[in-house]
């Protein structure tokens, strides 16, 4: 009977011992606690649209699957971003391959586009023309970044993965309250009032909005992603979507021709790649900034004692502020679409950031005016949303894309449901003037015929014991980049879990204007101390929405930005 006893207390603390290390571990000390799965994820800036992801995931799809049905179902659930007349970037990782590719969809200028063309007679810089006219429309790559992503990479028809986005379209979906509230609200009420099209999208046939809980359908949307059913991308670069284009470009002298449509390509690229300690980022390659400027910040934070100055210390803050202003100097002079302007990739070595790091004290600032873009040479050897998707399978996909502003230029092209970009404005227009987000640049970002505008989306994909530990992005325009870095900063660093991470407040400085832009929860004291040093702090409104998943032993863990209601992480 001992022997018997003695067998059941052993049998009891082997299953203990074994449920604790298998279990997800939930922290009693930590505020914030992300969703738990064991089936992979969707983490997207709309409940809904993760929903669509997760019933994809349920029916056996993989992660490109899943992103591309949740990209689609954000086209129609959340117009101020989610899109078909726009473009993003997609990072993928491949498990079977164990490979990491990259899928560049970024819109490019139209061939008739040119270096002046926002330029009064007068040589001045014409905000209208380059933010809220048919001009300002570069020719969209949505379409064709999410086909390339799943016939190459997928294992469900693109009828399949649309299905849902043209039911939400066709049926409507229920408005949540902060749709409600920014159709209401009288900037982008005017904004959208002025154009036919948008107007008769979203709102009603009186002119009233409609209000939170109610039905908003899209028929005309509903027509274009059926066209995209039947015929795939050929509809919106060659078929009927691209003739409603054209004619509305025609008509209103916009710039984008039928065959700057039927000659457009996404592209896949080879990712940029760096460490941090023990962790490999990986993420996007120009024309996006942000993995080149996430991974040289990372390089110079990487000689700083930052878990020992704790998150949120005045001195904490001081070196991120630090070390983001001699990036975005950089970005200014030496970033741009590479396939027109030779990017110096030395940016991203070790021996650079040793070199900027030079110019760094932990104990005082240093003037915006007296930081200058680097020299990198010696050491060679733009409203947006983002989601992110894990499946059971180990492949990943970091997706973000945008319209630029919110809702894009506010112009619809009539018939079709769908939103025209303003990404024209995110080139450089004029040097010393600065675009949408405060952002100088310089010839790098000059405007060309074809050439894709610089951008600051960030989708990245770290690595931990060469496996994808975390992947995440966000929407921010210029603060995409310092958003990315800071929350990949509190899980590698402070230890925080992914919603603690996701959570926490953030700051920004883009070198010019010489402010320190900051969140809400920092403390008074905290500011004061910044103060002292010489910051001017700008009180920002939230910045960023991250929408992240961390994946550790058995469990994946999500979390969505609270920053942006109606964001969700959900299960398959």
């Amino acid at each position: 009977m001992k022997k018997i006893f003695y067998v059941s207390i052993f049998l009891t603390l082997s299953l203990e011992s074994l449920l604790a290390n298998t279990l997800p571990i939930i922290e009693y000390n930590s505020i914030n606690h992300p969703v738990i799965s064991k089936n992979g994820m969707v983490v997207s800036q709309r409940q809904t649209a993760s929903e669509v992801g997760a019933s994809i995931l349920r029916k056996g799809g993989n992660a490109v699957d899943a992103a591309v049905a949740t990209g689609l179902a954000l086209a129609v659930v959340l117009p101020r971003a989610g899109n078909l007349g726009g473009g993003g970037f997609m990072v993928v990782y491949l498990e079977e391959e164990d490979e990491t590719i990259t899928i560049d969809y970024r819109e490019k200028a139209p061939s008739k586009a040119h270096r002046d063309l926002f330029l009064d007679e007068n040589g001045n810089y014409d905000k209208r023309k380059a933010q809220f006219s048919l001009l300002s429309a570069a020719v969209p790559g949505t379409v064709a970044g999410l086909h390339l992503a799943l016939t190459k990479y997928g294992t469900m028809t693109w009828q399949e993965v649309l299905e849902p986005a043209v039911k939400l379209a066709e049926d409507g979906f229920t408005v949540p309250h902060d749709l409600a509230n920014i159709l209401a609200s009288p900037r982008y009420k005017k904004r959208l009032s002025s154009n036919e099209a948008a107007a008769k999208s979203y709102y009603k046939n009186d002119k009233s909005n409609y209000q939170a809980g109610e039905l908003l359908k899209l028929p005309n949307l509903a027509w274009t992603l059926k066209q995209l059913s039947v015929n795939g991308p050929d509809a919106f670069y060659k078929g009927e979507i691209a003739k409603k284009i054209v004619k509305e470009m025609k008509r209103n002298q916009g710039l984008i021709s039928a065959e700057d449509l039927e000659n457009y390509k996404a592209i896949e690229r080879s990712p940029v790649v760096g460490t941090y300690k023990d962790f490999t980022i990986v993420s996007m390659p120009p024309a996006s900034s942000g993995g080149v400027h996430l991974i040289q910040m990372l390089n110079m934070l990487e000689e700083f004692p930052i878990k020992d100055l704790g998150f949120g210390s005045a001195d904490s803050i001081h070196v991120l502020a630090e070390v983001m202003k001699r990036a975005y100097a950089d970005r200014s002079k030496h970033l741009g679409d590479m396939d027109f302007y030779k990017v110096p990739f030395s940016l991203m070595s070790k021996e650079y950031a040793s070199f900027l790091n030079k110019g760094i004290s932990i104990n005082s600032r240093t003037a915006s005016k007296d930081v200058y873009a680097g020299d990198p040479y010696p050491y060679e050897s733009p409203d947006t949303t983002h989601f992110s998707v894990m499946d059971q399978y180990g492949n990943v996909v970091s997706n973000t894309y945008t319209l630029n502003f919110s809702y894009g230029s506010g112009i619809m092209i009539p018939g079709t449901g769908m939103l025209m970009n303003n990404e024209m404005d995110d080139f450089s227009s004029k040097p010393g003037v600065p675009n949408g987000y405060g952002l100088l640049g310089s010839e790098a970002n000059s405007i060309q015929a074809n050439k894709r505008p610089l951008s600051s989306m960030t989708p990245s994909i770290i690595f931990k014991n060469n496996k994808p530990y975390l992947v995440l992005g966000s929407p921010g325009g210029s603060r995409i980049i310092t958003t990315v870095l800071q929350v990949a900063l509190n899980v590698m660093e402070h230890n925080m879990n992914v919603a603690e991470a996701v959570n926490s407040p953030r700051i920004h400085h883009q070198w010019l204007p010489e402010v320190l832009m900051i969140e809400k929860g920092f403390g008074p004291d905290t500011e004061k101390l910044l103060e002292e040093k010489g910051y001017k702090l700008y009180p920002s409104s939230t910045m960023g929405s991250v929408q992240a998943i961390l994946k550790e032993g058995d469990y994946f863990y999500g979390a969505a930005d609270p920053r942006r209601p109606s964001s969700g992480a959900v299960a398959p």
